[in-house]
């Protein structure tokens, strides 16, 4: 027979106590995309059909380049933090771990990609 306490049984199944970061940075990283994506429309339809000297000419300007780099990192982060949120509501154990891992490797490595392509075009 076990004698434990409701307290002793509790201790380590609790909150991980990062909830509260990961809301706000949901909402921080929102509200940024909600005002960069339509920014980044705009500037980047002007160069649709384009040709390539154009569009270097036109990234080469410092906010069609800022805008668009801010919005693929941006963006990968409120992609990497949900992911996680949602590996971690439904996906348990190592196969968790590693799926989380993954997609945070993937999150970065997609947000450097594309910053390095902007700034390389843009130089």
């Amino acid at each position: 027979m076990r004698y434990l306490t409701d307290r002793k049984r509790a201790i380590g199944m609790g909150a991980a106590k990062s909830g509260t970061e990961h809301h706000w940075s949901m909402q921080v990283s929102s509200v940024a995309l909600l005002i960069l994506v339509p920014l980044f429309i705009f500037t980047f339809g002007c160069t649709l059909g384009g040709s390539y000297e154009e569009i270097t000419a036109y990234y080469a300007r410092p906010f069609p380049a800022i805008i668009a780099a801010l919005t693929i990192w941006v963006g990968m982060m409120h992609f990497k933090s949900g992911a996680q949120i949602m590996l971690e509501d439904y996906v348990h154990g190592f196969k968790g771990r590693l799926a989380i891992i993954l997609m945070t490797c993937l999150s970065y490595a997609v947000a450097v990609t594309g910053v390095y392509a902007l700034v390389r075009l843009a130089l």
